[in-house]
């Protein structure tokens, strides 16, 4: 199987081992006529006379004579008719007929795609835009081909030629005579396809038994080939055939047909035979329609023989089927989905060429409708969540096998209605509400929910802004009321199984939140030691404290609520949030694209110190905080915490075990209650762009409580020119999952590094290498390395090769070495292995 990802131009280079035999008279010939009017090859074809009254506008710096209806011109002669221009240095042309002769540095430029060629001489029916031409250089789709003038493209597939005889047998047809065929600039193509002869229309070139040359050493025999010619159009036909090698799938070779269905879609199947594994088989299916409306649909699978590994015979074959798509029926009106079916986590973790695809373990289907109108939506969804939470492990001769195990859970459906905030009146209340309908399903390792459960929840708030000096504050009230049709035991079992209750249940609670906002402090830095310091920059220093209060009350029996999704994790809660936004801007000292702000919007105080004249502004409005006149942010840093005066969440935490509730969930996505506590961790966010080459962002966790970081990640990118490099860090030390089974983690521990390095473009001349890694630091048995690549490339003017190996270590599971390879051919395609979306350029 040749994935689509291999050849990303949708018009690529056809190919079939069928070919249409030409007819008698149009069989090539070793010599070709070096006269007008020879009878060796067919002349072009005369189109039925329709009339034209089109003017030709003749024009030169020599002799013009006319002679009944026959112009004779010389020297830089240049004619103008329809949309083409002809220039040579003698012409002779018969008004009546239509018939042109020309002669001496001949050049047709123009017509619909932009063919321009040049030619010893030829002959011309200006009427029926017919013509034959001699030695000729030619190309389609290419602007500005003359000698001295930039090199254009104005298609996707422009392509050059040469032939010593050319015929047009229409506006927009040719069939070219002992010639060749390239998209690379001429003379000394990179590549180029030989034949005896080419047809060209409106659609494509095609030729027979042609022979494609790379660095004018011929390569390969090609019985049949097109290339399109109009880039809106798309071939039907059989791809590239692609072989390759893995350690674990052994030889592969993949072949693919496509099928252009219609203008607005298209269908490819493929299959791919690995010596070691079996068959696997694909399947996409693509359609673009008006504005953003699509559906995209991909299938593979794998037949797979098995394989033996530590003695344990494995069977890894699987599906997996995706489906996306999405239409309009108005503005305000859409259907959209995102669905994905998976048969088995192992073929995913033996087959996926992406190793964050390998090793993700979470998969959601949605699928919904809305409608909006006037600041409400309302909305039908159905969805489905599968996650992986503890992977099978074979049988071996003394053990059984333990299958995979797996949390499903499913909308089936949920009616959704939600508003914006609308103000009442003009008091300035703001009232808003949020509404559903859902039948919910769970189904999990010793337990499954009987049937579906329903849910009604309501939430309605009114909110009441204010803003005075600077200062803002916004105070809401809410309630919140949910029913269930059925309810979970309490107290808990040793084991943790759920057990489902037919008891209907009820739970409410008042909500209570007032957020204040300080005013934005700032400082400018105008010395001339921060502008040396900075490299001729201002800065600008800006700090934003925030305070949050949110009490919660009526939530009595948390412990009974079986769990589906966020809303029912909804808590008890009194406690403050309080955090603060540090920002460093930089503005340029010169050059700056605009003016001040007034002094008038803003109180200000100046002094002096020890680096030099400061200015401090509060800000009358936070928008004055944002960057201006040419500024950019240099550092943004949050620093915020929570102080929890209900501490056990009213009854809701179970000591030893992982509590998640909505609003610690909402503060730091990291698990961090195991008990009773007063004070959440800190978590930070630091973001440095140095330049527009270089970013670094830092975020941690630190559990102040239990003195460590329960997550701690580093991201670095740099590129610089044709250098780029990347390093991403990621620690989790946190509260551990608990399993259905009754197995506790006490902690989630995962410690990994991932680095990248590399020089050289896809795109641009020249060679190109680079390499990534990626560490279990946390490794143990598993090997410290998870999987790395190294990539090299070389890329001439119209040409490239890519050449990959590639490493996988995911333990018992898939310990695999590939090589990769594609050439590519510019505005044509990309034959191999080596996918677009794994490359490391």
């Amino acid at each position: 199987m040749v994935p689509a990802a291999s050849h990303p131009h949708l018009w690529a280079q056809q190919v079939t081992t069928q070919a249409t035999p030409l007819a008698e008279d149009q069989q090539s010939s070793s010599s070709l006529p070096d006269a007008p009017g020879a009878r060796q090859y067919p002349v072009a074809e005369v189109l039925p006379n329709n009339d034209d009254s089109t003017d030709v506008t003749l024009e030169s710096d020599g002799d013009q004579s006319k002679t009944g209806s026959v112009f004779s011109l010389d020297k830089n002669v240049v004619i103008h008719y329809r949309d083409r221009v002809i220039q040579a240095d003698h012409v002779e042309f018969n008004e009546d007929s239509g018939e042109l002769t020309a002669t001496g540095h001949l050049h047709v430029s123009g017509g619909a795609n932009h063919e321009d060629l040049t030619a010893s001489h030829g002959t011309m029916n200006l009427k029926n835009q017919t013509a034959t031409f001699y030695d000729v250089t030619g190309s389609v789709g290419l602007k500005g081909a003359g000698a001295g003038r930039t090199l254009t493209y104005s298609s996707s597939n422009p392509f050059l030629f040469t032939g010593r005889m050319v015929v047009r047998t229409g506006p927009q047809s040719y069939e070219i005579y002992d010639g060749t065929l390239t998209t690379c600039q001429l003379p000394n193509p990179d590549w180029m396809l030989n034949a005896g002869k080419f047809t060209v229309d409106s659609e494509k070139a095609k030729a027979q038994n042609s022979i494609f040359r790379l660095m004018n050493i011929p390569v390969l025999f090609l019985p049949y080939v097109t290339h399109p010619v109009d880039s809106e159009q798309r071939q039907t036909g059989f791809m590239i055939p692609v072989p390759g090698y893995s350690s674990t799938k052994g030889f592969t070779l993949g072949e693919e047909f496509y099928w252009a269905i219609n203008r607005s879609t298209d269908l490819t199947v493929g299959a791919q035979y690995y010596s070691l594994r079996g068959w696997e088989q694909s399947a996409t299916f693509r359609y673009r329609g008006l504005g953003n409306n699509f559906a995209k649909a991909r299938y593979t699978g794998l037949l797979d023989r098995g394989i033996v590994t530590n003695g344990v015979y494995l069977n890894q074959g699987g599906q997996d089927v995706t489906f996306s798509g999405r239409h309009d029926f108005s503005s305000q009106t859409r259907v959209a989905g995102d669905v994905e079916y998976l048969s088995s986590y192992a073929y995913r973790e033996a087959f996926a060429e992406n190793f964050s695809v390998a090793v993700s373990s979470d998969i959601l289907s949605i699928l919904y409708g809305v409608h909006e109108w006037d600041g409400y939506a309302a909305s039908a969804r159905a969805d489905r969540y599968q996650g992986l939470k503890q992977a099978a492990v074979a049988a071996t001769p003394t053990t059984p096998a333990v299958p995979e195990e797996q949390i499903r859970i499913f909308h089936a459906p949920s009616l959704d209605f939600n508003s914006t905030e609308h103000e009442i009146g003009r008091t300035g209340l703001l009232w808003s509400v949020d509404a559903s309908e859902a039948g919910l399903s769970r189904v999990q390792p010793d337990f499954s929910t009987g049937g579906l459960t329903q849910r009604f929840d309501l939430h309605p708030e009114l909110s009441y802004p204010l803003g005075f000096d600077g200062w803002r504050m916004r105070a809401s009230i809410g309630v919140r009321e949910t029913a269930y049709s059925r309810s979970r035991q309490v107290p808990y079992n040793d084991t943790g199984i759920p057990v489902e209750l037919p008891n209907p249940l009820n739970r409410s609670d008042l909500e209570i939140e007032g957020d204040l906002r300080a005013p934005v402090v700032e400082r400018v830095f105008d010395s001339p030691g921060v502008e040396k310091f900075f490299g001729g920059n201002d800065v600008k220093h800006t700090i934003e404290p925030e305070l949050t209060y949110r009490y919660v009350t009526g939530v009595n029996n948390f412990l009974s609520v079986l769990r589906f999704d966020d809303v029912d994790i909804v808590s008890d809660t009194n406690e403050l949030e309080y955090g603060v936004t540090q920002r460093l801007f930089l503005r340029p000292v010169k050059n700056r694209p605009c003016k001040e702000r007034p002094e008038s919007t803003a109180q200000s105080q100046n002094w002096e110190d020890d680096i030099g004249k400061v200015q401090t502004r509060q800000i009358a409005d936070a928008k004055d905080s944002l960057p201006s006149c040419g500024s950019h942010p240099l550092i943004s840093w949050r620093l915020a915490q929570k102080y929890f005066f209900n501490e056990n969440f009213g009854g809701a935490v179970i000591n030893g075990r992982r509590n998640i509730f909505d609003t610690t969930l909402n503060f730091s996505g990291i698990a961090f209650l195991t008990e009773p506590r007063a004070i959440s961790p800190l978590i930070s966010r630091l973001r440095v762009r140095t330049s527009a080459h270089m970013d670094v962002e830092w975020d941690f966790d630190l559990d102040t409580g239990a003195k460590k970081f329960t997550s701690n990640n580093v991201l670095v990118d740099v590129h610089e020119n044709n250098v780029f490099a990347g390093l991403s860090y990621a620690r989790l030390n946190a509260p551990g999952r608990f399993y259905t089974e009754g197995v506790i983690s006490a902690v989630s521990n995962f410690n990994q590094l991932r680095l990248l390095l590399g020089y050289g473009s896809p795109t641009k001349p020249g060679l190109g290498i680079a390499g990534n890694v990626g560490l279990d630091l946390n490794a143990n048995n598993t090997g410290l390395v998870q999987y790395g690549a190294v990539q090299g490339s070389y890329n001439w003017d119209c040409c490239g090769f890519s050449v990959e190996v590639r490493k996988y270590e995911l333990g018992s599971v898939r310990n695999e070495t590939t090589e990769r390879f594609n050439f590519t051919l510019l505005n044509i395609g990309t034959a191999g292995n080596l996918r677009r979306t794994a490359s490391l350029f």
